[in-house]
């Protein structure tokens, strides 16, 4: 069961330098490359969609770029891996019955123009209003657990969001402090159950280890004092570009990707709270995973906003709505 359990030289040659100036003094070498700090590390990727902090040891479902699995799905072994037509089965642990969702903004730059220039806020936020009780998020509920509940999909599973202005992302968190945010969120709402999840939301300008060049959002699970929770790593879509989904449906489709990662990583979080303890296919894949990054479009069982499939085992496929 992977949860959160601790996530994520140059030298120079005197020698030869003297030989490239004919024999003469050579230069002083320069100070050898300092290793990058703790949070510029990138994550090590163990499977397509798990990854590794490297300073941490912590372990993320990641949701890869879309240059990732273009690239992935143009071998033979990605289409095998990406295409197959195996179920999603049951790993023994709780979903999402109730699903609630939670958006804590972190840092007051959410409330200028430089760190929200392309309101993502707003698309969010009415994204989440509408994806209770979808067609387009539907496709869960023919999950369940281990006592015979199914997954949720009611109206109004969005129960909230706030900016928190008590302190201010660094530019690179780490997952750790990406997670106590998330617990900072848990404790302002007091929902510790299964059926809760809290989306850490970064402003413009704001780059996670691997944030862009691997993936474009994660979700994890975190202990706290009052339990453990599900939470998502969700950085500033529109810094990534197209990597990320920007253009994917719209011209110029700036804003495509916050719905079409953000539903992403919510139907795998109410399917699998805590990886991998929920909904997964033999190859690790959740059901947002089996479907990444295809048949994208403007989806009008999710408001008319740009989804990606969701995987569905009645169907044996990937679905943008259910039944």
């Amino acid at each position: 069961m992977l949860k959160q359990t601790r996530l994520f030289a140059v030298a120079a040659i005197a020698a030869l330098l003297a030989a490239c100036n004919g024999g003469g003094t050579a230069p002083p070498a320069p100070p050898p490359a300092k290793a990058p700090a703790a949070e510029d590390r990138e994550l090590t990727t163990v499977s397509t969609f798990v990854a590794q902090n490297d300073a941490t040891g912590e372990f993320v479902r990641i949701y890869p770029t879309r240059d990732t699995i273009d690239a992935l799905r143009a071998t033979l072994a990605g289409q095998r891996q990406l295409q197959a037509t195996s179920p999603l089965t049951y790993h023994g642990g709780p979903i999402a019955t109730t699903p609630k969702i939670y958006v804590v903004f972190w840092g007051s730059a959410w409330s200028t123009s430089t760190g929200d220039p392309s309101g993502v806020a707003t698309r969010l936020k009415a994204f989440y209003g509408v994806i209770g009780g979808s067609g387009w998020l539907n496709s869960v509920t023919q999950y369940t657990q281990s006592d015979g509940q199914h997954v949720g999909n009611q109206t109004g599973s969005f129960a909230g969001s706030y900016i928190d202005t008590t302190s201010t992302p660094p530019r690179h968190p780490t997952q750790s402090q990406m997670a106590a945010e998330a617990a900072k969120a848990a404790a302002h709402y007091g929902n510790y159950t299964a059926s809760a999840a809290y989306i850490v939301a970064m402003p413009h300008g704001i780059k996670p280890s691997g944030f862009g060049t691997q993936y474009c959002a994660y979700h994890s699970s975190t202990s706290t004092s009052g339990g453990t929770i599900a939470w998502t790593n969700l950085p500033y879509m529109p810094d990534a570009g197209a990597s990320c989904g920007a253009g994917s449906v719209n011209s110029p489709g700036t804003l495509d990707g916050v719905t079409i990662v953000g539903g992403h990583e919510q139907g795998e979080t109410e399917t699998d709270p805590f990886p991998n303890s929920g909904w997964l296919d033999s190859s690790g894949a959740e059901n947002g995973d089996k479907c990444a990054w295809i048949s994208l479009e403007n989806n009008p069982n999710a408001g008319g906003y740009p989804t990606q499939p969701l995987w569905s085992n009645a169907n044996s496929g990937c679905v943008q709505t259910y039944p």
